[in-house]
């Protein structure tokens, strides 16, 4: 899933309306207008823009190696015209341009990362001016442990953008801080450091492929407190108060995914009772989350490994999501690493 694997931008049919997508390049020579002094619009005329033309914005934007270029990759293939690399003070730019374009350009898609930094700082502004004009925008934020961005680095055998002379952990560590603030206001995070680029893609084809969004998407995954809590995760179940079937002999090489083991989990004092209430206290949560306007929730149910309690109790939580109509992905993040 790596940042760095380009491919060259194939020529475009100018009378073709299939959505493409365009990079920051395209909009320099605008941008270098407007430093040397001409009149460059950058927000949307509200007095000759209809509101109900103006396009629906997502900013992409994490860690370098996180998968931003196969997120961007695959909401273009989803029909949203993408700009890759846009200096953030060009996106209300960017949006007016859609707005005119007559419907044609409904969804837009923008990846801002640190190749465009000395931009960077104006993305607050540029983000605010959208807000006061009512522009329907959301922030995706990809996420990815230390390690596995080390890994990718090392495997396609390129320097981070920000390690300078440094080590590539120097660079990762200098882009989280650069990033802190962005992703605590992102609307939706997504942890790639154990997902495949057709895993990922298979998480954002579930937040923008349907045409009519949902209320509520929630993600319950399973995971191992031995392996660290999940980074993305908005909601931390902790399954320890139940015994642990790896204990019983005849159980041990079997996943909560197993009929007994499961039936194992669920028959222990205060198991079915837990599934119960923390279901009724999901929906008040889900309830002030549609009120907050947020869209998406992780829940992280742990236990030691990652393999029994955790992943049975997922399996039956999710179930009773999908019951009380929200739509439901389920993860097992650590099972098989035992």
């Amino acid at each position: 899933m790596s940042e760095h694997d380009t491919q060259p931008t194939p020529e475009r049919d100018p009378h073709s309306q299939e959505p493409h997508k365009v990079t920051g390049e395209d909009l320099t020579r605008q941008e270098a207008r407007q430093e040397d002094g001409a009149q460059v619009s950058t927000g949307i005329d509200a007095g000759g823009v209809p509101e109900a033309a103006i396009p629906e914005l997502v900013i992409i934007s994490g860690m370098s190696g996180a998968g931003r270029s196969t997120a961007a990759k695959c909401l273009e293939d989803l029909g949203w015209f993408v700009v890759d690399n846009l200096p953030p003070a060009l996106i209300p730019t960017m949006v007016e341009l859609g707005a005119r374009s007559q419907g044609n350009v409904a969804r837009i898609a923008v990846v801002v990362d640190v190749r465009g930094r000395r931009f960077f700082d104006n993305l607050r502004e540029s983000l605010s001016d959208l807000d006061t004009r009512g522009v329907t925008r959301r922030v995706v934020f990809l996420e990815s442990s230390d390690d596995a961005l080390v890994r990718r680095f090392e495997s396609v055998r390129r320097p981070h953008p920000l390690q300078g002379d440094g080590r590539i952990v120097d660079g990762i560590a200098a882009e989280r801080q650069l990033l802190r603030e962005l992703r605590g206001d992102a609307d939706l995070v997504i942890d790639t450091s154990s997902l495949n680029v057709h895993e990922l893609r298979a998480k954002m084809d579930a937040q923008f492929a349907g045409e009519e969004e949902p209320e509520l998407r929630a993600t319950v995954m399973s995971f191992g407190f031995k392996y660290g809590l999940p980074v993305d995760a908005d909601l931390v179940v902790d399954m320890r108060f139940l015994p642990n079937p790896h204990w019983v002999p005849e159980l041990r090489p079997f996943t909560g995914l197993n009929e007994e083991v499961s039936a194992y989990v669920f028959n222990q004092p205060g198991a079915k009772e837990f599934i119960d209430r923390y279901s009724e206290l999901l929906q008040l949560i889900a309830a002030g989350y549609r009120r907050e306007g947020k869209r998406y929730v992780t829940i992280a149910v742990g236990c030691t490994g990652g393999k029994h309690r955790s992943v049975a109790t997922s399996e039956k939580l999710a179930a009773r999501l999908a019951s009380q109509g929200v739509e439901t992905v389920v993860v097992h993040r650590d099972m098989g690493r035992e």
